[in-house]
């Protein structure tokens, strides 16, 4: 079965005459007749009854009436989205983000994305890096903003910006007096673990051995659970600088050894780009990340 075959069908069922019906469709009337012939073929018996002058649904016609109306239907609808997405009227696009990627760093961007693609229509999913690396290989998103210290070979990633690791703390505690804090200070210390946070990678990706032993009180996946309980006092805990901070929360720097991590846009490489997936990474290369914050 062809789709003109089922175009020519329900034309035939409105006109109920071949000339018509024919000339509804802009074909000759015999190439009409010939199509529908070859369709009665294909479902097994007339579809119309011809007397004279008159054209009539036979009963096995009536029948197939509604599926192939349900046919064309889907077909028409199909190419439409087809037709919207290869112009950008429609394009969804799947993000992953890193689930530590604060983000703050990321608004005035979605802001430009929105102004000049308005039809990408966005999901976004987050989760830590591994996961998102994962999903990317299984298809399941489209593009992901990571910040690992490394990726698969079957992965490309560009790299936006490079922030810091900080050390988060409550107002009072002994770090406020300074203006940076070498990492061989933690030693000790009352501290939060983030569990999704991924700054010990870099360590092992550098071949660096943790320099402190620091007294885990609380660890969460949660970024806000993490900087209440540093709030109530609780403990310290690393973060990324751009992650958002509740207010009364303090951060300095974290030096000896100075540590940062690159948020990059990864994509899987060899995949066909679509045209949303082209048009946002398009406009994150030549964003200036350096003034987003």
């Amino acid at each position: 079965m062809e789709m003109h075959q089922v175009r020519y069908f329900l034309a035939l069922c409105e006109e109920l005459n071949f000339t018509r019906a024919a000339a509804r469709c802009n074909v000759a009337q015999p190439s009409l007749t010939r199509a529908v012939k070859k369709l009665e073929e294909e479902l097994g018996g007339p579809l119309f009854r011809r007397e004279r002058n008159l054209t009539h649904l036979t009963d096995l016609g009536r029948l197939m009436k509604p599926h192939l109306e349900s046919i064309y239907t889907s077909s028409q609808a199909a190419r439409s989205q087809a037709d919207d997405f290869r112009g950008l009227k429609r394009a969804p696009l799947k993000l992953g983000v890193m689930c530590t990627i604060g983000p703050a760093r990321l608004i005035s961007f979605f802001d430009r994305l929105n102004k000049d693609a308005p039809n990408v229509e966005l999901s976004l999913h987050e989760s830590p890096g591994e996961g998102l690396v994962e999903e990317m290989m299984q298809g399941e998103l489209d593009i992901a903003l990571v910040g690992l210290p490394e990726y698969p070979e079957r992965f490309d990633a560009r790299p936006l910006f490079t922030e810091r690791y900080v050390i988060a703390f409550y107002k009072g505690h002994r770090f406020e007096a300074m203006n940076a804090v070498p990492l061989k200070q933690l030693d000790k210390e009352d501290y939060l673990d983030r569990t999704n946070c991924e700054y010990l990678d870099h360590f092992d990706a550098l071949g660096i051995p943790m320099p402190c032993d620091v007294n885990i009180r609380y660890e969460s996946e949660r970024e806000d659970w993490i900087q209440a309980m540093i709030l109530a006092k609780i403990g310290c805990s690393v973060m990324p600088e751009s992650l958002p901070v509740l207010p009364g929360i303090l951060t300095r720097v974290l030096i000896e050894p100075d540590l940062a991590r690159d948020i990059s846009l990864v994509t899987v490489a060899g995949r066909r780009f679509s045209p949303a997936v082209k048009t946002f990474v398009h406009l994150a290369e030549r964003y200036d990340w350096e003034t987003a914050m």
